[in-house]
């Protein structure tokens, strides 16, 4: 409940009080308006006491007085008949008390459903790994302790079995590095989609395509003569290891560029 009911019987003369003055400054609807940075309908509503089409109480109180300033007139009066009693705090009445034995109920079936559904969860994963648990790990686990023998079959001499003979076989550790795979000497690794346009040092082409964003292309030395790309943002150049700044090879958006026997890059023309 506001301090001012809007919706009540506007106080008589207020807006004809306002609609006058205004014609004695000699000012239209539309000087109103700009002046107040105010609505025309606004203005309207105001002179024509419909005070109910323009929202809250305050809002219809704070253009009034804005009003009755620019032309003049006071309003207070007006303001006064319309107004009614001090406002009535509401009444808060609480509707989420819970009693504290359903309170103790509820806690408890929460717990039980916690319960039930960590045991259906539970129980199946640990059925499945019981029969690996349960092997023996002497049937797969080999001591380094031991050196496996290689063991001649069975021969047999005038009728006799051969004794075996075994020979152990030494285990050799090495520290020498696992050799790795070189680095491909010429990369184009394409993070949107581009024309590309790859030829080999006679002219022959080697790639001549729309290659997808994703896609990479290796070339080995001597592999390559000259490329060329249709979108230079698009492709990430690796030469012998080492990103290429492809700014010196780029006209607009495309880049060409010569790579030579030594290995060296140098830019071309069309």
């Amino acid at each position: 409940m506001t301090d001012f009911d809007v919706g009540s019987q506007h106080p008589q003369g207020c807006g004809e009080s306002l609609r006058a003055a205004r014609e004695r400054a000699g000012m239209s609807l539309q000087d109103v308006s700009q002046r107040l940075k105010m609505p025309s309908r606004v203005l309207q509503a105001l002179e024509a006491g419909q005070w109910e089409q323009l929202g809250g109480a305050v809002f219809v109180r704070g253009q009034l007085r804005s009003y009755a300033r620019l032309v003049g007139i006071d309003v207070e009066p007006f303001l006064q008949q319309a107004a009614i009693g001090p406002v009535q705090p509401a009444e808060l009445v609480s509707h989420s008390y819970t009693p504290r034995f359903q309170h103790f109920f509820e806690s408890a079936k929460r717990r039980a459903v916690y319960v039930v559904l960590t045991v259906v969860i539970v129980t199946p994963v640990w059925m499945g790994l019981r029969p690996q648990l349960g092997k023996s790990p002497a049937n797969t686990t080999a001591s380094l302790d031991v050196v496996p023998a290689e063991t001649a079959g069975p021969a047999q001499t005038h009728g006799r079995p051969a004794a075996t003979r075994s020979q152990a076989t030494p285990y050799v550790a090495s520290m020498a590095p696992i050799p790795r795979a070189a680095a491909p000497w010429l990369s184009l690794r394409f993070k949107g989609d581009s024309w590309v346009e790859v030829n080999a040092p006679d002219g022959r082409k080697v790639e001549h395509a729309l290659i997808k964003s994703g896609e990479e292309r290796r070339y080995a030395r001597g592999e390559v003569g000259r490329v060329k790309l249709g979108d230079a943002t698009a492709v990430e150049v690796q030469h012998a290891g080492s990103t290429v700044d492809l700014a010196p090879y780029q006209r607009a958006n495309v880049a060409r560029f010569a790579v030579s026997s030594e290995g060296s890059l140098a830019p071309v023309g069309d």
